[in-house]
């Protein structure tokens, strides 16, 4: 019975959070295009589409969150927000909890995903090519840039890469760089079970309790580039005591070179 529920049911919700997607983001189209002289207005006004969209794409989604997420981050902005990155989900949590006036970062081709995708080349968010150095280092820049003229927090998945089994990947030192350079709090945000409700490679989502805890701000004003691999390493021991023993690392390597 579970699975012929499952055969009408999965088909219908992916049907409604695409329609949904696409309706919502053709309001907020010519909104981004009369705000293009304003980075910071075109950038506020993408925290708003975000809080519509990652809401009711949740719900459609069939994941269920824990209260309070929203208010709890917004007591500690501005900052340096990084959560774990597991599902596709997590976009939609990310945009949906970061506070407003949260700068966003992503890799070039989300510029392609349907709807979302096109609003946020719009948006005066950050887009990486992660494949080109000088690029990823100039696009890190531009953040510093766009962190320290409007003071605003930036959301970041320091793995840069969504984990094919909900396992824990090693961290990018990027979120690093940005708190040398403004010296906010570093937030981490651990996602749990996010995987199981919408997996990698998949259309489809399925119902689960998606767990979120949020762990208390790291401060950063002591982190230096002499020991900064030493922290990288510890923020990322912090996410690995605090996920299930089946999202924990494979590895005890907790940083990466790049």
């Amino acid at each position: 019975m579970a699975r012929l529920l499952d055969f009408f049911v999965l088909p219908l919700r992916f049907v409604i959070c695409w329609t949904y997607l696409g309706l919502i983001s053709a309001c907020f189209f010519p909104v981004f295009l009369v705000l293009l002289p304003s980075r910071r207005r075109r950038i506020l006004a993408s925290n708003v589409y975000g809080q519509l969209t990652g809401r009711v794409m949740i719900f459609l989604s069939g994941a269920k969150l824990p209260p309070g997420i929203r208010a709890q981050l917004a007591r500690t902005q501005p900052a340096i927000f990084i959560s774990n990155h597991t599902s596709y989900l997590d976009i939609y949590f990310g945009i949906w909890a970061a506070p407003t006036g949260t700068l966003a970062t992503a890799k070039r081709e989300t510029a392609f995903v349907p709807f979302l995708g096109q609003l946020y080349a719009l948006s005066g968010n950050v887009l990486i090519n992660r494949t080109n150095k000088r690029d990823a280092a100039a696009a890190l820049r531009e953040t510093i840039d766009l962190m320290q003229r409007f003071r605003t927090s930036v959301w970041i998945w320091p793995e840069g890469t969504r984990s094919f089994d909900g396992r824990l990947l090693a961290f990018k030192r990027g979120f690093a760089h940005l708190a040398l350079a403004t010296r906010l709090p570093v937030v981490p945000i651990v996602v749990s079970n996010a995987h199981r409700c919408w997996p990698r490679g998949r259309a489809y989502t399925r119902p689960a309790a998606v767990s979120v805890r949020i762990l208390p701000p790291i401060p950063t004003t002591d982190w230096t580039v002499e020991n900064l691999d030493r922290h990288v390493a510890d923020v990322h021991a912090q996410f690995a005591a605090a996920l299930p023993s089946d999202q924990k690392p494979r590895t005890v390597s907790a940083e990466s070179p790049q």
